[in-house]
């Protein structure tokens, strides 16, 4: 019965080729300006997907939490240039991956480009009305969170189902969704690219030896211990990355931007660094943001800024391009929704067991992907 209901999803995406695809990428968003700074703050802490503060007391623990940070954040953003440039680079980034898509899948054509952000504008409610006023019937939510965390993709899942009951209650628009793509050959080999461009920096009698620091995104442990997929995807990308880079260099796979007092996955960057910056027999240091696909606060300053300003020996260390308006890496984007659209498939089939293992603790969503993503 569900294949024959999968089969009809499809039949009718492609009844529908004169219509308008949308392509909706997915993240986490930023703060395009230093005043949205708390607005942000508190939608973040208040998601218990991401981190977990507590039943009844998250509102009430992520308006504290919220209002105490405000102020730092605000002077992080605007010494980065007074707001986060996720929004910038997303809305370039699917604007280039629909010019491609109309020349590569007529099929599917025109595909029409919308961002949808879990904690900024545009967010996914606004971007749903958007759709819906532009006459959208059929659309991708395309993750831009590489590795799939139940915290972070699923939580942008679960906030487009939640708005789809309030804003499409009559599911007008039929979606799928590309959940995860860790080893995506074009991400690869640009972020290899990236690594060797950097490691020519150095000088070629010590390149060979200097480390590889892959920096992602650290989680907390709570969300780790059922069962996340996560961690390993992480150690996928960073291991297809190696792989292309023939492992010529030592590598690590670090974790950064711990959030309060519980325990989160380690070791910590900012640590890891500290203690091998140090060392004369390590000769030099490339940082790679392994986990995020566009420069935000965690590269820009987090990186950049903090972490050079506690170093010993900052000229020790780089840190490689993020991947911005990279075109190879736009080009891969693009082939993943080519494929996935001609593939007929609504989601992976690791989706339904990220569900089971993470969405026990999600409250107001969907217990089966099938209840979102492809129409009953």
């Amino acid at each position: 019965m569900f294949k024959q209901s999968v089969t009809r999803t499809f039949l009718r995406f492609n009844s529908t080729a004169s219509k308008p695809t949308g392509v909706v990428f997915m993240n986490m968003g930023g703060p395009s300006k230093v005043k949205d700074t708390y607005n942000f703050l508190l939608r973040l802490f208040s998601d218990g997907d991401l981190i977990p503060l507590g039943g009844i007391l998250q509102k009430p623990l992520a308006r504290f939490i919220a209002a105490r940070r405000t102020p730092e954040i605000e002077k992080h953003y605007e010494e980065i240039g007074g707001g986060s440039p996720i929004r910038y680079w997303s809305e370039y980034q699917c604007t280039k991956v629909c010019e491609i898509l109309d020349k590569t899948s007529p099929a599917t054509a025109p595909h029409k480009p919308y961002v949808a952000f879990r904690y900024a504008d545009p967010l996914t409610e606004e971007t749903l009305q958007k759709m819906l006023d532009d006459g959208i019937e059929r659309a991708v939510a395309f993750s831009q969170y590489p590795q799939f965390s139940y915290s972070t993709s699923g939580s942008s899942a679960n906030e487009l189902y939640r708005q789809t009951l309030k804003v499409d209650p009559e599911r007008k628009i039929n979606w799928s969704i590309i959940d995860r793509w860790p080893k995506q050959k074009h991400f690869v080999e640009a972020f290899a690219k990236n690594i060797e461009d950097k490691l020519n920096e150095f000088d070629a009698l010590i390149r060979d030896e200097v480390v590889i620091l892959f920096s992602a995104h650290s989680l907390p442990m709570d969300i780790v211990n059922r069962g996340d997929s996560y961690p390993a995807e992480v150690a996928a990308s960073v291991y297809a990355i190696m792989e292309t880079l023939k492992f010529k260099n030592p590598y690590r796979l670090v974790w950064q931007s711990q959030v309060g007092p519980k325990p989160w996955l380690g070791g910590q960057t900012a640590k890891i660094v500290k203690k091998l910056e140090k060392r004369e027999d390590i000769k030099g240091l490339v940082l790679v943001p392994v986990a995020f696909t566009s420069d935000h606060i965690e590269t820009l300053h987090e990186i950049d800024i903090e972490l050079m300003e506690e170093c010993e020996n900052p000229h020790k260390i780089k840190r490689a391009e993020s991947l911005n308006g990279n075109e190879h890496f736009i080009e891969g984007l693009a082939e993943l929704v080519k494929d996935h659209l001609a593939s007929g498939q609504l989601y992976s089939k690791q989706l339904e067991l990220d569900c089971i293992l993470g969405g026990e603790f999600a409250t107001g969503t969907f217990k089966h992907p099938r209840e979102i993503f492809g129409k009953k």
